[in-house]
């Protein structure tokens, strides 16, 4: 029998290893973080502790704030307490949390409110998060939550949003330490809503806190503080050539501002991270405040552009001005996508504005009359989505709102359906959306699942987002739920971190349509556990789905995008095109259709003019029907279609692009080696016939389909 390698045997060894760990054979540390008082951390504290002792864990609660609230009172009475420990300060006594109580009494899990408080004397640390840790030591896990103002990167800012010092400080550290940190997205509108309504502060505080710390603009800067960190904290585990991230080298004599700036339009249609790369011979200083506006992260790297090796470089595309090293990289076969910036290249247009990106895509949308569209965000199904919309449903209720369940898909899971009584529910219409009933109820909200839902066919619309945009058009709010994958524009980028081609997609102009985008947060090991808990899919489904879709580094690359993707909902910059038409150069041969769809996508981000030329050598026998296919295509996509001949490829397609300014060039990798008499690979040749910019764009596996997501 042959022997295994030994990086099998390791890999082996760690994925029984992870598999043991999120059975929960070990301790764990779980942090929720939000943006603000308000956002439900007690909530979810306590629903996680009833969920702990439902599957027969032993939970204590160790300290937690109900604030006066007897619904969350009502949660915490049949919970068992850790005795808090009397400190006595100027003859007044004070209740805290007592660690050497915790530890002795030894439950499976101890609830942690508060984590950034600093402990009174006497106890056995200066800090709560401090008493995390060291319980996780003994064997004991923790639970706990504390808000984004308090950790040590965000606080200098949130001082200035908030308008106060923040004094109780919890380490980044602390939350790199931990095994979860879940972010507990809310919008500023809700937590506003729910501050009048005397559920964060008492009453005679409400209108001073709603001038302060609950502004819109302070709410909106902590808000992006939250997911600004969980993003940082979301890196998958991936080969280099699947990273979110792109690479541009700033070399010596380098226009820094325009290369940047069009190296970070690039990066932005390819949704992905800009990290900036120099050599000791260029000054930081120069590079710092083209960067730091475009929030790239700069990296010294001491490197020679003649024998740099781009092999290990975590990066999904690099960007280099042209030059020596953009010809050799352009004749290498890297498995990643090349931008070559030309030298002298500075044009940069405005984009459409966000007005008219979506009048194109929705129709005027900004049509008085319209209701509001709330999007609940996932990273993938089971994030728990369907739960928080219903759970918004039924606070709308209580609060008088005219509510109603337009469609509801449980997937059989009893907790879910639980979440349904009490709300008014509109019938079916087959197994669809029946949403002329919905314009007929007119409610003031409807709840509407699976918004990427393709419809059955003979239905009105083919897609449910446009019965939602239907309804929104009838002045009724809409309340919904969407999974990350199914945006149209990231599919590339699901294909390229997951391996993954998801088939039902919907336009990303859905998520800058939205009034509000919450991001449903959930860390890949819940999901998994969740999974195998039977909360997803049918039995007969689980292991296919662990196996596949729901892989541990699949579920953090989705969770990456999703973060980013939130981040980008509200304010969304519009980025400048760097050119007005992208040209793709294709040949005959259906492999090339791929490049079609990816060019599209990327043109269609820019709000540039996208077009596909396909040059014949004269009396070749072309392939007609792959023509004709690649030509379809085209137009499918809205490109201009262009056939040539000729003997010089390189040369008839720049012909071809030179008759449109600020046009760039993009080619597909090649799929073979050169023949004998080319000069090379056909980028390295279009460079080699004048071409002052490229975009080299690698082969993508499109096999694999998604049989594991809704």
């Amino acid at each position: 029998m042959a022997r295994g390698s030994p990086d099998l045997d390791e890999s082996r060894r760690r994925r029984a290893q992870e598999v043991l760990e999120e059975f929960g054979t070990r301790a764990r540390l779980l942090i929720y973080i939000a943006a603000a008082p308000g956002a439900g951390k007690t909530r979810r504290l306590l629903d996680d502790a009833h969920r702990l002792r439902a599957s027969g864990k032993n939970v204590a609660i160790g300290w937690i704030d109900l604030k006066g609230r007897t619904d969350l009172e009502r949660l915490a009475s049949d919970l068992p307490r850790v005795p808090p420990r009397l400190v006595e300060i100027a003859g007044e006594k004070f209740s805290e949390f007592d660690f050497n109580a915790a530890a002795a009494l030894r439950p499976d899990a101890v609830i942690l409110d508060e984590l950034a408080h600093d402990n009174l004397p006497g106890s056995v640390h200066a800090k709560r998060w401090q008493d995390a840790l060291a319980l996780r030591e003994r064997g004991i896990s923790v639970v706990g939550a504390f808000n984004i103002a308090h950790l040590e990167t965000a606080a200098p800012v949130a001082q200035t949003a908030l308008g106060y010092p923040v004094r109780e400080i919890v380490p980044a550290s602390f939350l790199r330490a931990a095994d979860e940190v879940i972010a507990l997205d809310i919008s500023p509108a809700l937590l506003r809503s729910r501050l009048q309504s005397g559920k964060v502060v008492r009453q005679d505080d409400v209108d001073r806190a709603l001038g302060g710390a609950f502004s819109e603009r302070s709410l909106y800067v902590l808000r992006e503080l939250l997911l600004r960190t969980i993003d940082e904290l979301t890196i998958p585990a991936i080969s280099a050539g699947s990273a979110s991230t792109a690479a541009a080298f700033v070399l010596p004599g380098t226009p820094i501002e325009p290369f940047l700036r069009r190296t970070a339009a690039i990066a932005h249609a390819l949704d992905l991270a800009l990290h900036v790369y120099h050599p000791p011979s260029v000054s930081p200083d120069e590079i710092e405040p083209v960067a730091h506006d475009l929030d790239a992260e700069v990296l010294a790297a001491d490197f020679d552009e003649r024998r740099l090796d781009l092999s290990e470089l975590p990066a999904s595309l690099i960007a280099v001005p042209l030059g020596k090293l953009a010809l050799k990289l352009a004749g290498q076969r890297l498995d990643r996508d090349i931008f070559i910036a030309g030298a002298g290249q500075t044009f940069l247009a405005e984009a459409a504005s966000d007005e008219k990106r979506n009048a194109r895509a929705f129709g005027d949308r900004a049509r008085a009359g319209y209701g509001k569209l709330t999007i609940f965000l996932g990273p993938a199904a089971g994030s728990g989505k369907t739960v928080a919309m219903l759970d918004r449903g039924h606070q709308l209720v209580d609060e008088g709102v005219d509510v109603v369940a337009g469609f509801i898909e449980t997937h059989g899971r009893k907790e879910t359906a639980q979440l349904v009584t009490g709300l008014e529910v509109i019938p079916r219409k087959g197994e669809e959306l029946d949403r002329e009933a919905v314009i007929a109820r007119k409610p003031r909200v409807a709840l509407i699942d699976e918004l990427a839902h393709t419809n059955a066919p003979g239905s009105a619309a083919l897609k449910r987002y446009e019965d939602v945009l239907a309804i929104l058009r009838a002045g009724i709010d809409v309340i919904t739920t969407l999974n990350i994958q199914h945006l149209e524009a990231l599919t590339d980028a699901v294909l390229r971190l997951t391996g993954t081609n998801v088939r039902e997609r919907l336009p990303d102009e859905i998520l800058t349509l939205a009034d509000e985008v919450v991001l449903i947060d959930v860390t890949p090991e819940t999901l998994r556990e969740r999974l195998r808990l039977g909360k997803i899919y049918p039995t007969e489904r689980i292991d296919a789905a662990l196996s596949n879709f729901f892989r541990t580094e699949n579920l953090r690359a989705l969770r990456e995008l999703a973060v980013r993707e939130a981040i980008a909902a509200k304010g969304r910059d519009r980025i400048r095109a760097p050119f007005e038409r992208l040209l793709l150069s294709v040949a005959p041969r259906p492999a090339d259709a791929s490049f079609i769809e990816r060019c599209a996508k990327i043109a269609r981000r820019l709000s540039v003019e996208f077009a596909v030329v396909c040059v014949t050598q004269s009396g070749s026998e072309a392939d007609e029907r792959v023509l004709h296919e690649l030509q379809e295509q085209t137009q499918r996509y809205n490109g201009d279609w262009i056939r040539e001949t000729g003997s010089n490829v390189p040369g008839k397609v720049l012909e071809v692009a030179r008759t449109r300014t600020e046009t760039t060039v993009a080619v597909g990798r090649a799929v073979r080696n050169p023949r004998w008499l080319e000069k090379g690979p056909f980028a390295k040749r279009l460079i080699d016939a004048g071409a002052r910019e490229l975009l080299i764009l690698a082969r993508r596996d499109p096999t694999q389909d998604s049989t594991q997501e809704r």
